[in-house]
């Protein structure tokens, strides 16, 4: 990990990661809280273990709205970005979509994401969805960009795991997760197939690089005053990275998709739509504090 030309080799200890850290934390504190239960907790349909909601898959309408009270709750305790929305929602959005993939293809994917899904559980994982491409040209699509690692993608399938190339950017909260959830960006076509790629990998995984992005007042948190640091103990956002993939070696049971182009589309949709629903919860709870 680097910030402003440095290696960073521990994130909790340095003044620029450390308040992102700190909002991170009270995701766990919401959880494991006897007082804040009911906000922060869910029960797993998996396992039936009490678990941390960003780890839950929603079950009901009734789960949708406690997973927006406890954003709320969220937003008025940190003003600020607490960096697990993305993952949570990933792991919703490809909990259905997998199960599709295995009805039409005959695929295994379901079964290794529910593996995972009860590893995250049982450990309280903070996970980082990791959707958005370089994109390069915008005009066009993964396989005829001039670079083809403006797009993430397979580069070989071997008999234990692929291994794939690329980058991700705008990662919020990478750098302290424990997991990063990949997902494609956009929906593909026939000849992208190799860019139709999900799966989870450790963020310490080797090869995979972050490089953490400048901030307004990112100066000013390595200074010793106190004047005009804005939200000194929670960060002003969640503390965003270009997260490089050189050459990562993945396991088939931690790969969600793999080239099945025509679900790329859906799992988009399907994370877009919970975001936005989270994105409403969190900031309206950062304007009640503005307010």
């Amino acid at each position: 990990m680097y910030f402003r030309g440095e290696r960073i080799t521990s994130v909790v200890d340095h003044p620029v990661f450390r308040p992102h850290v700190a909002a991170a934390a009270v995701t766990y504190d919401l959880a494991h809280d006897a007082r804040f239960q009911d906000l922060g907790a869910a029960t797993s349909h998996l396992t039936g273990a009490r678990i941390n909601r960003f780890t839950h898959i929603h079950q009901s309408a009734d789960d949708l709205v406690a997973k927006v009270r406890m954003l709320r709750a969220l937003g008025q305790l940190t003003g600020t970005c607490f960096q697990r929305c993305v993952g949570f929602d990933a792991l919703n959005a490809l909990y259905g979509v997998t199960f599709e993939i295995d009805q039409k293809k005959g695929t295994g994917y379901h079964q290794r994401l529910v593996s995972f899904l009860k590893h995250v559980q049982a450990n309280d994982l903070m996970c980082d969805g990791a959707m958005t491409d370089t994109k390069g040209d915008r005009s066009l699509p993964p396989h005829k960009q001039p670079d083809p690692d403006q797009y993430l993608h397979i580069v070989e399938k071997r008999a234990d795991g692929i291994v794939v190339r690329g980058a991700k950017a705008h990662q919020t909260g990478a750098v302290n997760s424990h997991e990063i959830i990949v997902m494609p960006t956009v929906a593909l076509g026939p000849e992208d197939q190799d860019y139709a790629v999900s799966f989870a990998v450790p963020a310490d995984a080797p090869g995979l690089l972050y490089i953490f992005g400048r901030q307004s007042n990112d100066q000013r948190r390595l200074e010793d005053g106190k004047i005009d640091r804005g939200n000194a103990r929670y960060g002003i956002v969640g503390g965003e990275a270009l997260a490089v993939f050189d050459n990562v070696f993945v396991p088939w049971e931690r790969v969600f998709m793999c080239g099945e182009h025509e679900f790329a589309g859906l799992l988009v949709e399907r994370f877009a739509s919970y975001h936005r629903q989270n994105y409403g919860g969190c900031k309206a709870g950062v304007a009640d504090v503005l307010i």
